[in-house]
């Protein structure tokens, strides 16, 4: 339950994007609300957002960066994930800079992995879609492509990928899901509800979420990060990433959930708040913020999950 303490320690937060989901999402306040509508402006003014998008150059991508995917987790791929994220303004020319500097920097590559009908790199594919789209790039021809290879190649391959020793892989089926739930209805055509159901499938028919009985390398480790509450993630799924997924999807009542929503409610401490872990933060953007930052973005997203 969301106590009235927990609900000021999340409007106390530094990110305007933590006290703008809190009402619009966690509270349900009316996007047209004053409050809410002066935390979208806060969002783009002050906080993570300005600092990521002012290193970005005037062809769309990051600067000092050695290509779109290095450095993690600073580059243009990673900093379009966080600014999607961070529920960016949609209709910065900025962000839409780099939405179209994505596409065209991957369309061949894209090209190439339907024609010839290779696998794996969903998580590539899916955080690529989940950006283009929160940018509002759903009618640009380029990006068909990409659905095509989440929507047909992945399930066609059962998720496999050769950085997985070419065993399926839930990271990569969990980011697929992550992209192709951005898709409005009416976009989703036969083979996107296909693969979907393939990917709810695998993810929890399949296997288990708490288990994480998913096909692992020879040595057979589970992930450290699987049963970790992590944020922010950047390819990589951990059991609360999935849950967003699910959430959606509209899935959570799904009987293969259930377990995981448990041990999730089972993480709340005595305070009513979630503790977590952002294994990367040295790595990305300091602007995020520290560890009770971190903690309020992961109690903001089980806060979501479980209802409240």
């Amino acid at each position: 339950m969301l106590t009235e303490d927990n609900l000021q320690w999340l409007l106390g937060a530094n990110t305007p994007t933590i006290r703008y989901l809190t009402l619009q999402r966690l509270l349900k306040q009316p996007a047209e609300e004053p409050e809410v509508q002066a935390l979208l402006e806060s969002i783009v003014n002050s906080g993570p957002v300005p600092s990521i998008l002012n290193e970005q150059t005037e062809t769309g991508n990051w600067a000092g960066e050695r290509s779109y995917y290095t450095p993690k987790y600073t580059s243009t791929h990673w900093s379009m994930l966080l600014l999607a994220e961070l529920c960016a303004d949609k209709s910065d020319r900025r962000l839409i800079r780099g939405a179209a500097f994505m596409l065209q920097d991957t369309r061949e590559e894209a090209h190439e992995h339907v024609e010839q009908g290779r696998h794996g790199l969903e998580c590539f594919w899916g955080n690529l879609l989940r950006y283009e789209l929160h940018c509002g790039m759903v009618d640009d021809v380029r990006l068909s492509k990409v659905v095509e290879i989440l929507a047909i190649n992945g399930p066609d391959a059962d998720w496999r990928c050769k950085y997985n020793d070419e065993r399926p892989c839930a990271w990569g089926a969990a980011r697929a899901l992550w992209g192709l739930a951005a898709l409005p209805e009416n976009r989703r055509d036969p083979n996107v509800q296909g693969a979907i159901q393939n990917g709810i499938k695998f993810l929890l028919e399949d296997h288990d979420l708490l288990d994480n009985d998913y096909p692992t390398p020879e040595d057979g480790k589970v992930h450290s990060l699987w049963s970790r509450l992590n944020f922010p993630l950047f390819y990589q799924a951990d059991i609360l990433f999935v849950l967003r997924v699910l959430g959606d999807l509209g899935v959570l009542k799904h009987p293969g959930a259930e377990p995981a929503l448990a041990w999730l409610e089972s993480k709340r401490g005595e305070n009513g708040r979630w503790r977590g872990a952002s294994p990367f933060r040295r790595r990305t953007w300091k602007a995020l913020g520290g560890p009770e930052e971190r903690d309020r973005w992961i109690s903001l997203q089980a806060l979501l999950i479980l209802g409240g």
